[in-house]
């Protein structure tokens, strides 16, 4: 009986090698229900063309990614930001995506508490243009080891609430099991987060021990430390029941042939994280 792969999905970035087309017909080939695509994969292409070839495979388009990155020293820098989210969100409602994922940003040298209020001043900036074009906004926090550049959110409480005081339903958290797995309080405010109405989004991998680089060395699911199963069951508890999104950045696993990467995958996706 072949495996019931409908709820894993699979990021453009994963086999960041593929062009779009490719991936899309490998992963459709290989019976996988979703795909998040990167926007850097959507270049000089149709947006609504892809979008209309990826159903055409039989895939859902689960989110776009990414974008965020709102924080600046000077107000023409966090504008450009808002013009490049604003867009973002176009190529999210032209590709068909309902969620389009947020990296949120920080500034080396400015206090974290300025550049969480920039990055909240932000997504109020833009979340009238997602409400008209029906795209949910997915903050994501990041690991700590990111708060200097790439994002001064790095709890999922502090996810949670921005998104509760931006009021909107449109506005909710990814979880990502890399930022988050080593968080005491991770599985209570997962809790908290689901029943908010505020859970848009599971993406998985793994951390690697000892980890050579704090950006592109993370791990097939059951190479690393983090618990999967029991973060899974916790988002499934808290009434998550969308697609398990796998997000790996690999120099590693770039290098090698991506159809094998690809049969590792779903090897370990079954093994690791898929439900019983």
């Amino acid at each position: 009986m072949a495996p019931d792969l409908s709820q894993l999905c699979l990021h453009t970035i994963t086999t960041r090698p593929w062009s779009l087309e490719i991936a899309i017909e490998q992963i459709s080939r290989a019976g996988i229900g979703g795909i998040t695509v990167w926007r850097q994969a959507l270049s000089g292409r149709d947006p609504a063309g892809a979008g209309e070839r990826i159903r055409a495979a039989g895939l859902q388009v689960v989110s776009l990614c990414r974008g965020g990155f709102f924080t600046g020293l000077s107000a023409a820098g966090r504008q450009r930001a808002i013009n490049d989210n604003l867009a973002a969100i176009d190529e999210a409602a032209a590709l068909g995506a309902p969620l389009l994922v947020l990296v949120c940003g920080a500034t080396p040298g400015q206090p974290l508490e300025i550049s969480r209020q920039q990055i909240y001043d932000g997504i109020a900036a833009i979340l009238p243009h997602a409400q008209a074009c029906g795209v949910r906004l997915g903050i994501e926090p990041l690991h700590p080891m990111y708060a200097d550049t790439r994002s001064a959110i790095n709890t999922l409480a502090q996810a949670t609430d921005m998104a509760e005081r931006l009021g909107s339903a449109q506005v909710g958290v990814v979880v990502d099991v890399y930022h988050l797995w080593w968080d005491p309080h991770l599985m209570f405010e997962i809790e908290r987060c689901g029943r908010l109405g505020r859970l848009f989004a599971f993406h998985i991998c793994d951390w690697q021990t000892p980890t050579t680089d704090l950006l592109n060395d993370r791990g097939l699911m059951g190479e690393g430390c983090i618990p999967l199963a029991a973060i899974r069951q916790a988002v499934e508890a808290a009434g998550f029941d969308g697609f398990h999104e796998v997000e790996i950045f690999s120099s590693v696993y770039w290098q090698m042939d991506q159809t094998r990467f690809l049969q590792r995958i779903i090897t370990a996706y079954q093994a690791y994280c898929a439900p019983p």
